[in-house]
């Protein structure tokens, strides 16, 4: 015979100070546990929400990464010639060199300095990434030593306002133009004209080359077309595909969480495995008098770990709340946050997602903490002698 739930529901409102002390201590564990997690998450979301799945990037064979790969000028102009890629109205193939450097800018608010990721695209980058939206200023005109930055960058960095100046290498350049990537990975970009980049960094080749093919079939026949022509030494691919892979930054997040959540959930555990203790001393004639009605110790056992999972669960909405509500405050007010880039070594903005998957994870991980916490203190319960339990006091 089991127990009603009432009777675990009455319980938890009587003692409600020990409740109350436990249920803060698993909601700021479940707390910690998911906005780490969201971190990793806000990463992952913004290299998957960068790119145009009709493109097709292309790097040298074995660079992992845009900044690691270097792309010649003959390449490039081999590349323009391939009867798969699309044209555009006026006939001239969808098709941008570009070249990706490094550039350390200060931040505002005098609190040191960071790099960012300066992009040097030609004519048909932007054609190639209708994504990215021109929101004040002009685009930039090459020879004239100009740059457009993102939003993000703008409000992050001093000299990033149009009218500012952004050094790179040994030169000065005048930002004209602020843009949007709607949260993709070019918000942590500025851009410039790519030869212009060349010049300024005194480098021969590129870095990568972005295109569009005319349709899927060419899109394959491109990549397999690349895939075996050895002279050229390139290989290509979808370009949300290589951006959803570019997530190794978000590594160390989820990492962290993992020994956090360890970590804290072990105290979380003792807190209500104390709770748990503390209830089962005072109510050891109660235990007594439920094995007098004839509920058995398995009952018993069912019961205080109900009870202790039923207090941690309360937790874990708490602090899933508490997570949740930070992250809609933290999107409303437009905050983003800043980590370094482990394939370019820059800076990169995202702001961190508590996504429905993550307030189940944060809620699976309450119960656990309930379960494992309320274990041995219903064990105890269960085998309090019948006698002794109904002569306490």
């Amino acid at each position: 015979m089991a127990l009603p739930l009432r009777y675990n529901f009455r319980n938890v409102v009587v003692r409600w100070r020990t409740t109350l002390f436990t249920v803060l201590g698993v909601a700021a564990v479940v707390a910690v546990f998911v906005l780490l997690r969201a971190l990793a998450r806000g990463i992952e979301s913004t290299s998957g929400n960068t790119g145009d799945p009709r493109n097709i990037l292309v790097v040298r064979k074995g660079s992992q990464a845009e900044s690691g790969s270097l792309v010649t000028r003959t390449q490039f102009r081999t590349l323009q010639y391939f009867d798969e890629i699309a044209r555009n109205e006026r006939g001239e193939a969808v098709v941008s060199a570009e070249l990706v450097m490094i550039v350390s800018a200060p931040r505002r608010g005098g609190a040191g300095e960071a790099n960012t990721l300066l992009r040097g695209v030609t004519p048909r980058g932007m054609e190639l990434r209708p994504q990215v939206t021109l929101v004040e200023g002009r685009w930039f005109q090459p020879g004239h030593r100009e740059v457009v930055v993102s939003r993000r960058l703008s409000g992050r960095f001093e000299g990033f306002e149009i009218g500012g100046t952004l050094k790179a290498g040994p030169d000065h350049l005048k930002v004209v133009g602020i843009f949007d990537g709607q949260g993709s990975a070019f918000d942590s970009e500025a851009w410039m004209d790519a030869d212009e980049a060349r010049s300024i960094f005194d480098r021969e080749q590129y870095s990568s080359v972005l295109l569009r093919p005319r349709d899927s079939a060419a899109a394959q026949a491109i990549i397999l077309r690349l895939e075996q022509d050895k002279r050229l030494g390139l290989r290509g691919e979808s370009e949300t595909l290589y951006y959803s892979k570019q997530t190794m930054t978000a590594a160390p997040f989820r990492i962290l969480g993992g020994i956090l959540g360890v970590a804290m959930s072990v105290g979380a555990v003792f807190a209500a495995m104390n709770t748990m203790y503390a209830s089962v001393a005072a109510r050891t004639r109660e235990v007594g008098t439920l094995r007098v009605l004839g509920f058995s110790q398995s009952s018993v056992v069912m019961s205080f770990m109900m009870e202790g999972t039923l207090v941690a669960l309360m937790g874990g909405i708490v602090g899933c709340g508490l997570a949740l509500a930070l992250s809609v405050y933290v999107q409303a007010r437009g905050v983003y946050f800043g980590t370094m880039d482990f394939q370019s070594f820059a800076e990169t903005l995202f702001q961190f997602r508590v996504t429905p998957d993550l307030v189940g994870l944060g809620l699976l991980f309450s119960i656990g903490i309930g379960l494992v916490g309320s274990l041995l203190p219903a064990l105890r319960a269960s085998r309090l002698p019948v006698i002794a339990a109904l002569k306490s006091v």
